[in-house]
């Protein structure tokens, strides 16, 4: 059985590489990852619970653990209670409170992370600084395009691009206005709102 080597990888990349594996594996069969700290594992052994799949570690001489996740059946089930579409409404360039560049590493990762889902958001949504992040210079333009290629709706603010001196350099999607942004978010089945 391979072993996926995730060795120094950050977050999400275990999870995100687990779970492709997950979907190529028979049911019944296990994969395994290996990876070099506990907060990795843990995130792993969240997912296969979140998934209905059991797992077990093992921790090396080597200070490296060995994750072991059996897929199920229920691993590939949409989740239950699944409502409607999913909307992802982004209001800044930074994900969180406190250290900007932090901030900045969390939303490049977070919207990494959307292209890695079975099923991303229906429509992402830009507004005030959030709108960077469309345009020409954002780190994220090529996980936007990956997303749009998959049918995800991208749409910036109209006033926050011209508030920013943008409108010109958008990267991708399209322009929009307030009240698309709110009549999205009230109708989305399901709203991350960053």
């Amino acid at each position: 059985m391979e072993i996926i080597n995730v060795l120094g990888k950050p977050c999400p990349i275990p999870v995100i590489e687990a779970r492709k594996a997950l979907r190529k594996t028979p049911v019944g069969e296990a994969v395994r990852i290996l990876v070099d700290n506990d907060i990795s594992r843990q995130n792993l052994e969240k997912m296969a619970g979140g998934l209905g799949c059991p797992s077990s570690f093992e921790k090396r001489d080597d200070g490296n653990i060995l994750v072991t996740i059996t897929n199920t059946p229920a691993a590939g089930a949409a989740p239950s209670g699944e409502r409607g579409p999913l909307v992802a409404a982004i209001g800044k360039n930074t994900m969180g409170q406190g250290n900007d560049d932090l901030g900045a590493v969390l939303i490049k990762s977070f919207i990494y992370s959307l292209t890695e889902m079975d099923n991303p958001p229906e429509t992402l949504l830009f507004f005030n600084s959030g709108v960077k992040l469309t345009t020409e210079g954002s780190t994220v333009i090529a996980d936007l395009q990956k997303l749009e290629s998959r049918g995800t709706i991208i749409s910036s603010c109209g006033t926050c691009l011209d508030f920013y001196g943008l409108k010109e350099k958008l990267a991708v999607g399209g322009v929009t206005n307030m009240y698309a942004i709110a009549s999205a978010m009230g109708e989305a089945g399901r709203l991350i709102n960053l």
